[in-house]
């Protein structure tokens, strides 16, 4: 018997006129659609006048209901993986049975549409060329601060996707481990009162605190500026002599020369200088 297929079927994300006409096609077409939230889903079936059958595919059933996907996809059946919103497999349990999928050879088809992320970066006005996707922090409070610390010196722009009620907390935590950057906020997205609020960390946390946000809201900052990168390395080796900032790198594995011209690099310091410290190492 042929195997199956499963279909990563995107949805709206607010407004209902962001669905492609082949994600409607191909939601008319399969055996039946698994639903993070069938509640949501038949909403959507039922503006677009599709009647098919749904089960529940989420986080807390996903481990169970994920086997009884991968039996049917197995014995032939065609099967359409939708989110609450937005495309399933970020930040959601559909990422655990594409995988599963790709391990039983099941094929699996992405269908393009509607994202969050890329939709509030674009529209953040801060650096698209490149970024880093960090989806939820932790609701943990250590957590949540030991990964920005872990994040602190990338250079790319920093997106996350937050809870309204947790803005303010994370703000907070971002302003007191990356530093005063820019950042933005999109709440809404694609609905009535689709808003972004840019400013500094400091300008979003005053702003919030005397009107706190309503809505999904997706986070942006700055990644660390190469200027502050420089300042940041200046301080971590202010009280290493030229010499043993060289051993150190020696030490890690670097060759010689190129240690030479790293640390002449950091401590913006001419090259010749650090080679007679090195001469005699």
């Amino acid at each position: 018997m042929d195997k199956g297929k499963l279909y990563i079927c995107p949805t709206p994300i607010g407004n209902l006129e962001d669905i492609t006409l082949r994600v409607l096609r191909v939601l008319q077409e399969v055996d039946y659609i698994a639903a993070e939230d069938t509640r949501q889903t038949i909403k959507l079936l039922n503006h677009f006048e599709i009647n098919k059958s749904l089960t529940s595919y989420h986080e807390h059933n996903k481990a169970k209901k994920g086997q009884d996907l991968i039996k049917d996809l197995m014995e032939g059946k065609k099967i359409a993986l939708v989110s609450d919103a937005g495309m399933p497999g970020i930040s959601d349990p559909g990422e655990d049975l594409i995988k599963e999928c790709i391990d039983m050879g099941i094929e699996v088809e992405v269908l393009p549409g509607a994202t969050a992320a890329i939709l509030a970066l674009i529209a953040s006005g801060l650096n698209t060329s490149q970024f880093s996707f960090e989806g939820f922090l932790s609701r943990d409070k250590k957590k949540r601060r030991e990964r920005l610390e872990r994040i602190k010196y990338e250079d790319r722009t920093l997106i996350f996707y937050e809870a309204p009620h947790r803005l303010q907390e994370t703000l907070e935590d971002c302003l007191k481990i990356l530093d005063n950057r820019r950042a933005v906020v999109g709440r809404e997205l694609t609905k009535r009162y689709e808003e972004f609020i840019r400013g500094t960390l400091v300008d979003l946390i005053t702003q919030f605190r005397e009107v706190p946000p309503k809505g999904e809201i997706v986070l942006m900052i700055e990644g660390i500026s190469a200027e502050k990168l420089d300042e940041l390395e200046k301080e971590a080796f202010k009280d290493l002599s030229i010499k043993d900032h060289l051993l150190q790198l020696m030490e890690s594995g670097m060759e010689k020369k190129d240690a030479i011209k790293e640390v002449a690099k950091i401590r913006k310091v001419p090259k010749r200088d650090v080679y007679q410290e090195a001469i005699d190492l």
